[in-house]
């Protein structure tokens, strides 16, 4: 099961995604409206087992505290973003980790650029892109930390070799799909065609 929140004054995403058998979820990307996000979990039953941050920004991370102090669920941030928190993280997401939802194997991609340590998460089926790539756009790179090169080499060298057929969910805006992106996203006209 998968749920979007559109949270904050900057309307990021927030997913919260959950077994149906095991009743074990996670959620990515709480920037806010934290209360929301609890009365949801609760409505659909789950057991929240990990908080998974793509970045460090205030918009995706800043009610992670406030939720894990309600559900008693792990902070996982990339070590090179932890400062965005605010708080000392429970674990650090690395390159090729696997996260387990019940049934469902998540699988975190570091994807830098629009952050030092931004990550996607590869579930089945599905990319949770955070502010990596967005549908028709990338993430901004000029903030400090971000590299605009860096992030055209993550989503052509992490994200385009998922597969097509992948649903992309970001860090705002509609979801997507990696074909979709892949051969009409402007910023890959040249980068992402092979």
């Amino acid at each position: 099961m998968l749920k979007k929140l559109v949270v904050g004054p900057y309307q990021g995403n927030c997913y919260i995604l959950g077994c149906k058998q095991s009743k074990e979820g996670v959620v990515i990307d709480p920037g806010d409206d934290v209360i929301r996000i609890v009365r949801e979990i609760s409505d659909l039953g789950l057991k929240i087992v990990s908080i998974l941050i793509t970045h460090g920004h205030f918009d995706h991370a800043g009610g992670a505290g406030r939720l894990k102090e309600i559900t008693g669920a792990p902070v996982l941030i990339h070590s090179l973003d932890r400062g965005g928190l605010g708080f000392r993280p429970d674990g650090e997401l690395f390159e090729g980790q696997e996260i387990r939802v019940g049934t469902y194997l998540l699988k975190a991609l570091h994807t830098p650029g629009h952050s030092p340590g931004g990550m996607s998460f590869h579930a089945p089926g599905a990319v949770f892109t955070g502010d990596t790539l967005f549908a028709g756009s990338i993430g901004r790179t000029d903030f400090p930390g971000g590299n605009h090169e860096q992030l055209i080499q993550s989503v052509v060298h992490k994200i385009f070799p998922l597969g097509d057929h992948l649903r992309v969910y970001p860090g705002h805006g509609p979801v997507t799909t990696v074909g979709r992106e892949r051969r009409h996203n402007p910023f890959f006209r040249f980068a992402g065609s092979a």
